[in-house]
């Protein structure tokens, strides 16, 4: 045997043990914990707002339904709508008086019997006030003599008395028999014995719908016309009634996508006292309250919104211009208060913060971070405490 075999003896002893280090080796390297991509926002400084957001409607501040103050013939409309008219000067509308109904033989033979009967009662009322004005007479004379009683005296008095109310009845039959038989045939001076009547416009702008614009028969207090200003607007916007509890009048508003480049500006009026319930579109019952919002664009910027537009709105409950804020995203609950991953030195860092306002997006902090401190977005389940992160850019 020669020296170098036991050298290599020894070598071919060792050579299982190292490739058993060397793979213990790999497989540590494999389950060592790599550091986990995240996404990292810095918290920042700026303006922060929080906004109520839904849609809403335009509508005119006063508008006047104009109606025909008499039953008759409505002459056509000649304005459409858009039109503008004057105050107390425009004539919207023209009624003529009803011309008289078309008479068939047989309602005119009626007609004229129910006169000739209202006729006969009247002379027969006539005749008989005649006799109980006598008879009261004799009745008189005899009671002045002791001859008769005051009783009788009495009765003869009642049938004076119940004479001449039938008298006045009978009069009042014949006239209305008469009255009849005259609305079913042209009087002498034809069917525009009477003026029509004119109706005006009761305020100068702009006529928005017109109800009524062919010729026809109408009755009294039928809708004619709608006047109103459309530049004289105010929106309406419906919210959920927990957000409209805390807008506060005069909080401005911003109107977009109603057509133009720049959003229209408004401010709140109003929140209506009594809500209402409406249907969603998922089915869920709401309980929602109007907002209204005065218009403060001037007209000549929103020449072309009118009457029933479509707006969005974003209403402003509460605005600062220098806060400290993060993204939604990067808080969670962590018991009773909140809590965020904070990156320092390649580990995320669990920091309890204090919150405050939130616009939905970004969310003020009070208390917990300083400005420029890069915070992990979206942590989830899968961060934990100390553990090894690496910022990916998105």
């Amino acid at each position: 045997m020669t020296r170098r075999e036991p050298e290599r003896h020894r070598v071919r002893r060792w050579l299982p043990w190292a490739g058993l280090l060397l793979l213990a080796g790999l497989i540590a390297l494999g389950l060592w914990p790599k550091p986990i991509p995240v996404e990292i926002a810095p918290a920042t400084r700026g303006p922060l707002r929080v906004t109520v957001n839904e849609e809403g409607k335009t509508r005119i501040r006063h508008r006047y339904v104009v109606s025909a103050p008499v039953s008759g013939l409505l002459r056509r409309i000649p304005f459409k709508a858009g039109a503008e008219v004057v105050s107390n000067q425009t004539v919207v509308a023209v009624i003529d008086p009803v011309p008289p109904n078309l008479l068939d033989a047989r309602t005119r033979s009626l007609a004229q019997a129910s006169r000739a009967a209202a006729a006969a009662s009247l002379e027969k009322a006539r005749v008989a006030l005649t006799y109980a004005r006598s008879e009261l007479r004799r009745a008189e004379n005899l009671f002045a003599a002791q001859t008769l009683s005051a009783q009788d005296l009495e009765a003869a008095q009642l049938r004076e008395a119940a004479a001449v109310k039938d008298l006045a009845a009978a009069e009042a039959a014949l006239q209305e028999a008469e009255a009849r038989l005259a609305d079913f045939a042209p009087d002498s001076a034809g069917a525009t014995s009477r003026p029509p009547v004119v109706v005006v416009a009761p305020a100068g702008t702009r006529i928005l719908r017109v109800f009524e614009e062919s010729s026809r028969v109408v009755s009294m207090g039928t809708p004619l016309v709608e006047i109103g200003d459309p530049s004289d607007l105010e929106v309406i916007v419906e919210v959920l009634s927990r957000d409209g509890a805390v807008i506060p009048p005069g909080a401005r508003v911003e109107f977009e996508q109603w057509g133009g480049p720049q959003p229209l500006i408004g401010r709140v009026r109003l929140v209506e006292p009594a809500g209402f319930t409406k249907i969603s579109a998922l089915g869920v019952e709401e309980q929602r309250v109007n907002v209204v919002a005065d218009l403060v664009t001037p007209p000549e910027e929103r020449a072309t919104v009118g009457d029933n537009f479509r707006v969005e709105a974003r209403i402003i409950v509460w605005e600062e211009e220098q806060v400290l804020k993060v993204p939604v995203g990067a808080l969670f609950r962590r018991g009773e208060g909140w809590a965020a991953f904070v990156l320092e030195n390649g580990r995320a860092r669990l920091r309890a913060v204090k919150v405050g306002r939130s616009s939905g997006i970004e969310t003020q902090v009070l208390d917990g971070l300083q400005e420029g401190e890069p915070v992990i977005l979206y942590p989830g389940n899968r961060v934990r405490d100390g553990q090894r992160v690496r910022p990916i850019s998105v």
